[in-house]
C-alpha cells in the first residue's frame, strides 16, 4: 500500500531496512539522508551505548572480560569552555599499554562535498559517519602516530603542547580556530583510562569492539561498536541490532558519544540523571 503521494507505508520496505531500522531508529526520511550521506564518505562506525545499569548484563550475554591494563589513556584538549568543541573541533591524544601513541585533530561534523579537494584528498584524513540508535554525525580526521616518550611529558607539562602533532594537523587546527586559541593555550582533559576486546559472534560477520572508559571516579562508559563499508550500512546495522537483541542487549538507551561525555566530566558539565 502507499500513501496519497504515492511512497510505500513501512510494510513494504525490505526486509533488510526494516531489520536495520531496529538499529538506526530513524524516520524514513532520516535513514533515506544517512544512506545518500554514507555514499559520500570512506567507512562508518555504528556504535552503541550501553545504559550504566545494564553493564553488567551485557558482559555475562557477551562473556565479556577486559584486561587488566588499560589498552589506552585518553586525552583531550580544549579550553575550559570547549572552544574548539563549540566550533567544531576535536583534539585526541592517546596513550597506549603498547607504545603505539597518537593524536588526532577531527572536525565534526562536516559535509564531505565542502571539504577542501587538498584535504579530502590525503591518504591519512578518514571521512566518517559515526551512527548510533536515534541518530548520526560526519566527521574527518587526521590521525598521527607519536612517540611515547613526546607524549609522556607533552600531557604532563614538561613539553609543548605543540609537540602532541604534526605540521599538517597543526594546520588544519590554525585554518579552523582563525582567531581563536593557540594549542599551546589550550587545557589537557584526562587521562581516561580505556579498557578495550574485540569479539567474535556467531551471526555476524563483523568483529564487534567493546569499549570500558573508566573515569578518575571510577564511573564508566561501556560501548559496543562495528564498523562497515558505506554500501554495507544496511547489512551491518541490520545484522548488529540483530545480534545485540538477541544476546538482551537493549538499544533504546540514552546515547551519547564517549567525547561529549569525556569533556563534560573535564569541565563539570557533566550530567547526573
Amino acid at each position: 500500500m502507499a500513501d496519497s503521494r504515492g511512497r510505500a507505508t513501512s510494510a513494504r520496505r525490505p526486509a533488510r531496512a526494516r531489520a536495520a531500522q531496529q538499529f538506526w531508529q530513524l524516520s524514513d526520511g532520516q535513514l533515506a539522508k544517512l544512506l545518500d550521506l554514507a555514499a559520500q564518505v570512506d567507512r562508518l562506525e555504528l556504535k552503541l551505548t550501553v545504559p550504566p545499569h545494564a553493564h553488567e548484563a551485557a558482559w555475562d550475554a557477551l562473556d565479556l572480560t577486559f584486561p587488566r591494563t588499560p589498552t589506552h589513556r585518553v586525552y583531550y584538549l580544549d579550553t575550559p569552555d570547549r572552544a574548539l568543541h563549540r566550533r567544531g573541533m576535536i583534539l585526541r591524544v592517546r596513550r597506549s599499554s603498547s607504545g603505539a601513541d597518537d593524536s588526532v585533530v577531527k572536525l565534526r561534523p562536516v559535509v564531505p562535498r565542502g571539504l577542501p579537494a587538498q584535504l579530502r584528498q590525503r591518504r591519512d584524513f578518514v571521512v566518517e559517519v559515526d551512527g548510533m540508535p536515534g541518530g548520526y554525525v560526519c566527521s574527518g580526521a587526521l590521525k598521527s602516530r607519536l612517540d611515547a616518550r613526546v607524549a609522556k611529558r607533552a600531557v604532563n607539562g614538561r613539553r609543548s603542547l605543540r609537540a602532541l602533532f604534526t605540521e599538517p594537523q597543526l594546520r588544519l587546527v590554525r585554518t579552523r580556530l582563525k582567531g581563536g586559541p593557540d594549542v599551546d593555550d589550550l587545557r589537557v582533559l584526562g587521562p581516561v583510562r580505556a579498557y578495550r576486546r574485540t569479539l567474535g559472534i556467531a551471526g555476524h560477520d563483523r568483529p564487534l569492539l567493546a569499549e570500558r572508559w573508566v573515569f578518575p571516579d571510577e564511573s564508566e562508559i561501556l560501548e559496543l561498536s562495528t564498523r562497515c563499508a558505506p554500501d554495507a550500512a544496511l547489512r551491518a546495522a541490520a545484522s548488529t541490532a540483530t545480534v545485540l537483541g538477541d544476546h538482551g542487549i537493549d538499544l533504546g538507551g540514552r546515547q551519547q558519544t564517549k567525547t561529549r561525555a569525556t569533556l563534560d566530566y573535564f569541565t563539570g558539565q557533566r550530567r547526573t540523571t
